[in-house]
């Protein structure tokens, strides 16, 4: 139970978009591992135009948690809107380090571990990442999900983010400062919103860390790779004009 709002150390924020069948596993997950730390967290679950009952689950799941908080908004967009979510959950949210995960728990909440001593060495931007050394992929996704994957992070690093391996990781974590001032800049709704939270941690001079981890397809994406390629491609032109005319750089 959170005594003092005001201490809160880490705040979760989970985007679910007709999540109504694995939100509770994932929320107990989740939760089991918070209650064995010594510090005070939030859950803060952003169900975006749900066509199921993803916000009743939610809603029940609250009876036996006073650490989880429903936002119930409708901003429609193809796909669910993540990057809409996850914005309006961090703008939300009052922990002094804000993480954002996806509701499969395709990387496991335990990850957060592997954050703190970065975020002891000054680093403000910590990411979870699949392509670099010691990370691990316990579960696969089909091949042409990681082939397709590979060819899009490949232009990503070659056009925008070139020390970043694995931008679309679904398990990014901040400081409250970075946080608050990189999502009050996001315009991209879509799956292309990783990319521009990146760009704009490099862009306002963060220190960013990329953390192997251990990752598991949980088979439940609804990201059509095929159809959202060229999506997330006009998106990665888009944050680069962006930036080039300083559109980030107005208030």
């Amino acid at each position: 139970m959170i005594e003092n709002p005001e201490k809160i150390k880490l705040s979760i924020v989970i985007p679910a978009y007709n999540e109504a069948i694995g939100i509770t596993a994932t929320l107990e997950s989740v939760e089991k591992y918070l209650m064995t730390q010594s510090f005070h967290y939030e859950i803060l679950v952003v169900a975006n135009n749900c066509s199921d009952n993803t916000a009743q689950v939610i809603s029940e799941y609250q009876k036996k948690s006073n650490n989880v908080k429903l936002l119930d908004v409708k901003i429609a967009e193809p796909g669910g809107a993540k990057g809409h979510a996850v914005k309006i959950g961090m703008l939300e949210a009052r922990g002094d380090y804000r993480l954002f995960m996806d509701a499969d728990s395709a990387t496991r909440i335990e990850e957060v571990e592997k954050f703190w001593p970065y975020f002891e060495r000054g680093f403000e931007v910590v990411i979870a990442s699949r392509y670099i050394q010691g990370s691990k992929i316990i579960i696969k996704q089909p091949w042409h999900r990681i082939l397709l994957g590979r060819a899009g992070n490949f232009l990503i690093r070659s056009l925008l983010l070139p020390k970043i391996r694995d931008t679309q990781c679904g398990f990014k974590a901040f400081t409250k400062n970075a946080s608050e001032r990189i999502f009050a800049k996001i315009t991209i709704g879509g799956w292309g919103f990783d990319m521009e939270v990146l760009a704009l941690a490099k862009k306002f001079g963060f220190l960013v860390a990329e953390v192997p981890v251990d990752w598991y397809d949980a088979k439940r994406s609804r990201l059509d790779v095929r159809s959202a390629g060229p999506k997330v491609f006009r998106e990665l032109l888009q944050i680069r004009r962006n930036i080039k005319k300083g559109y980030y750089d107005q208030e």
